[in-house]
Order: C-alpha cells, then sequence, then structure tokens
C-alpha cells in the first residue's frame, strides 16, 4: 500500500485555482478613482462631487459617475435635469461645470424607484462604464452606492480601479460596515488610498469645535487597517444648502473654508498620478 496521492489533471486544477479576471480601463479615460464606505448617508456622493470640482479648478479633465444605482444623488446636487443624448451606440456625457457626467437618474423620473434584481444593475453598470462616450479624462470620479454588493464586484472584479477612496463618520456604527468595506477592497486586489473623517466635528458661532458623532474613530480604523488618513471635513450647513441648490461648495465659493479641504484632497490625488 502506498501513500502516494493521485495526481490532479489540468482541469481540475483550473477549477481549484482562484479565478482571474480582466479589468477593462474605462474607454476615454486615465485614472478611476472610487468613492466608497459601504456605509450610506456619510457623505459620499457629496464628496465624490466636490473632488471632482475641485480636480477641475486644478485643470484637470474630471468625469462624474454615479454609480448608485438604487439611490442617484448626483442629479440633484448638479442640477441636472436634461437627459443624456445618444448615437444609438453610446450615450453623451453631460456636461456641467465643466465636469462630464452620467447616472441612471438622467435616465429616469426623479421619483421612479429603481426595482431591479443584481444583473440588471450590473448591466446598468457595464453601460456606463463601457458605453459612454468619455472623452480624453485625467480622472474619472465614481461616487460608489453603500453595501459590499453587485456594483462593487463588477467595478473591483472588471473594471480597472486605480484606487478608492473611504468616507465615514466617526461614530463605531458607521465604522463597522467601513471596515467590511476596507476588507472587500483588500480582498479584491483594489488600492485605498487613504480615509476621509467627514462630518468630524461642528464647529458654532464661539468658534469651539463639538464632536458630535464621536472623536478620532476614523483614523483609529485607518491604523488598524495601516491605510493613510488623508484628513477631516467638518460638518458646515452652507455645504448641504450649496448641493440642494444644484450648486455645490467648491464651485460655488472656492475660497469656502470646506472647499480648500477639497482642493487639497484634488492637489494630492492629481501629484500622486499626473
Amino acid at each position: 500500500m502506498t501513500d502516494k496521492k493521485p495526481e490532479l489533471s489540468a482541469a481540475m486544477k483550473s477549477k481549484l485555482e482562484p479565478k482571474v479576471f480582466k479589468k477593462n480601463p474605462i474607454i476615454g479615460t486615465k485614472f478611476t478613482i472610487a468613492i466608497s464606505s459601504a456605509k450610506g448617508g456619510v457623505g459620499k456622493s457629496t464628496f465624490a462631487t466636490n473632488l471632482a470640482l475641485a480636480l477641475k479648478q486644478i485643470s484637470c479633465k474630471v468625469g462624474l459617475l454615479d454609480a448608485d444605482i438604487y439611490g442617484p444623488s448626483i442629479p440633484k446636487m448638479l442640477g441636472i435635469e436634461e437627459k443624456p443624448k445618444s448615437d444609438g451606440q453610446k450615450l453623451e456625457p453631460i456636461i456641467k461645470y465643466d465636469i462630464q457626467c452620467m447616472s441612471i437618474g438622467f435616465l429616469a423620473d426623479q421619483q421612479t424607484p429603481m426595482i431591479w434584481r443584481g444583473p440588471m444593475v450590473t448591466s446598468a453598470i457595464k453601460t456606463f462604464t463601457q458605453k459612454v462616450n468619455w472623452k480624453n479624462l485625467d480622472f474619472i470620479i465614481v461616487d460608489m452606492p453603500p453595501g459590499t454588493g453587485d456594483t462593487q464586484l463588477t467595478f473591483s472584479q472588471e473594471i480597472k480601479m486605480d484606487g478608492a477612496i473611504i468616507i465615514s463618520t466617526p461614530q463605531e456604527v458607521a465604522l463597522l460596515d467601513v471596515k467590511r468595506g476596507i476588507k472587500m477592497f483588500d480582498k479584491l486586489g483594489v488600492k485605498i488610498l487613504g480615509l476621509v473623517d467627514n462630518m468630524s466635528y461642528f464647529k458654532a458661532d464661539d468658534g469651539k469645535s463639538y464632536k458630535i458623532f464621536g472623536d478620532s474613530g476614523v483614523k483609529r480604523t485607518a491604523e488598524e487597517f495601516s491605510k493613510d488618513f488623508l484628513g477631516e471635513i467638518p460638518i458646515n450647513p452652507e455645504v448641504g444648502k450649496a448641493s440642494d441648490n444644484g450648486k455645490p461648495i467648491v464651485e460655488l465659493n472656492s475660497e469656502h473654508e470646506i472647499s480648500k479641504i477639497y482642493l487639497n484632497f484634488a492637489n494630492k490625488i492629481k501629484s500622486s498620478y499626473l
């Protein structure tokens, strides 16, 4: 009797090997940066929109892709109500404030619920990445939906992602989901550029800062996972008001203290890639 184990056939070996996905760049773009969290309500769309506008202000050619199929926010934040044109093969991005934009919200009525199963979401994402006529972009900023589902998998496995920025508020209940998102990107081989602490504090008229959602939770999480901590963005009512009115704070007032924070992020990204 022998302890020699039977050799596996080539076919069986291939089934046991981890699947290698072919990652395609988004045509017409140089670099794809995802703005993600895995948690809803932490300001991803606000961050994505203002970062795109900040990159534009420092002479980058920028696109903004709203990948949140179930809850698109970009149309409202940019005040876009028109529908994109098509030549029958590709959609033309809508240009607003000199950035190229695309969202499912441009194609459906604002109050129409997207009651779609996963394959339909995946199909929409592939349309936006393969059948939109993005033109000569330095960066495309992708506003990711919350969670770790179909959209995240499609981007991570099939699209060349050059980096992801993780947004969170500092309280632990938000960071529980954020940690799952970090592990997802690590597992799927997407480089995390760093974490941002959004709505980190409120500065009152008396000059004092109030840590409404807790203190330094995002920074601790960055340290826990050996990721860069990119900085804090305070709560400011003017930011929400500007987005509600369709002209985000960076475009409305580039000298605003919040705008300067976004411009700092933009300069860091530009210097890292261009």
